[in-house]
């Protein structure tokens, strides 16, 4: 069913992106996140944009559009950290880029040259009504290489594309010298990375001069980092990696975003005071290991304390290689965030911290025209995806 629903998608994706048909979405309820939902909403997409948004009574549906109608229609749904498009369905090595071993520092690697937006994950995604992932290279090295943004839709990564270099992916931790036998310690770990970032603004300093040196990748990327350009996510999930994390963070002054975050809980006041989001673990993680000490209650308590959060589905080393960022939400809903809430953290809350909230997240005039459409509440496990639309093109219809 999984493998049908895939090749649907994809067939989709092929036919859709030929042209883009005026749409018109109508729903019992229509939630934008701008606002209190509406009922008996309309959704007008003209050109692959949003054309106005409104209650049937006030917009009226032009001729000539197709209309889809639903009993739930939200914004596109994002998920906020993934591996998905690195790593593959069929997880062998042939479709598992998300982490290079050879070195435990390479910030030099990009996501744009190992995205697959064929990968039948995606596809996978976006029945589910993820439209836009954060993705990239995955937690277990120093620095494992940067990250970017896509829409679950196209052929190829240019056609994908929102944010070709978004972070670089840190990881704090003992996992760290599970993949490489050095550095071994945490203690280790944090000095090669300060170290790279010492060098790293020596280097900044020359470029922000003019002055010839010889070009470094690596370099390149963290003075990227440490002038703004890049923000480090670092996964950290023990309450002192994440006090660390901060530290590092006071020290060299770059944008950071907190991932994982399981005893986050812990630190609250030290994360807000920094003003530090957090992508928190999947809710349903396995706790074991540093995350052993993880609750489903987390998300809930950060965004009371309001500290910005966000959901994702993360990296799983066994198949099909990834969770739905949908689901782990519901989790949260039901553990203290509440429905609306938790859909909010789904959709303008990560297009927010990903600072792409100019275009998706909500469904205003002149937004990417990304909308899901349900048959009941979308955090109902029972609750079913009728359609999706990305960049105003139908890439899944329920059969």
């Amino acid at each position: 069913m999984l493998i049908c629903t895939f090749i649907t998608s994809l067939l989709i994706f092929s036919i859709a992106s030929e042209a883009r048909a005026q749409i018109a979405v109508k729903g019992e309820r229509v939630y934008t996140m701008n606002g209190s939902p509406i009922q008996n909403g309309v959704v007008l997409i003209r050109d692959g944009k949003i054309e106005r948004v409104g209650p049937a009574n006030r917009v009226q549906i032009p001729s000539g559009y197709e209309v889809y109608e639903a009993q739930i229609v939200t914004p596109g749904l994002i998920d906020a950290r993934s591996v998905v498009g690195l790593a593959g369905y069929y997880n062998e090595a042939h479709d598992q880029d998300q982490l290079e071993t050879t070195n435990a520092v390479q910030p030099e690697l990009r996501a744009l040259d190992s995205y697959n937006a064929r990968e039948a994950l995606v596809g996978y995604l976006n029945s589910e009504g993820i439209t836009t992932i954060h993705t990239g290279h995955g937690p277990g090295a120093v620095i494992s290489g940067q990250t970017m943004i896509v829409k679950t839709t196209g052929t190829t990564v240019d056609q994908a594309v929102v944010d070709e270099a978004t972070m670089l992916a840190v990881t704090l931790g003992s996992s760290v010298r599970n993949n490489f036998s050095t550095p071994g310690t945490r203690s280790k770990a944090v000095a090669v990375l300060r170290q790279d970032l010492i060098r790293a603004r020596a280097y900044a300093d020359k470029r922000s001069a003019g002055e010839e040196q010889a070009r470094d990748l690596k370099m390149e990327a963290l003075s990227d980092l440490l002038d703004g350009e890049l923000k480090a996510l670092v996964t950290a999930h023990t309450a002192s990696d994440i006090i660390t994390a901060l530290r590092v963070q006071r020290e060299f002054g770059f944008p950071m975003v907190l991932d994982g975050a399981s005893e986050a809980y812990l630190v609250m006041d030290e994360i807000k005071a920094a003003g530090i989001p957090v992508i928190i673990h999947p809710a349903m993680i396995r706790p074991f290991g540093e995350a052993k000490n993880s609750s489903m209650e987390t998300a809930g308590k950060l965004y009371d304390a309001g500290i910005p959060v966000a959901f994702q589905s993360g990296f799983e080393s066994y198949v099909p290689k990834t969770r739905v960022a949908r689901f782990e939400a519901a989790i949260a809903a039901a553990n203290g965030m509440g429905m609306e809430n938790a859909l909010e953290v789904l959709t303008i809350g990560a297009a927010r911290i990903l600072e792409i909230d100019n275009r998706v997240g909500s469904l205003e005039a002149g937004k990417d025209a990304d909308l899901v459409l349900f048959d009941g509440d979308p955090f109902e496990y029972i609750t079913r995806v009728e359609v999706v639309i990305v960049n105003g093109i139908v890439t899944h219809v329920r059969e």
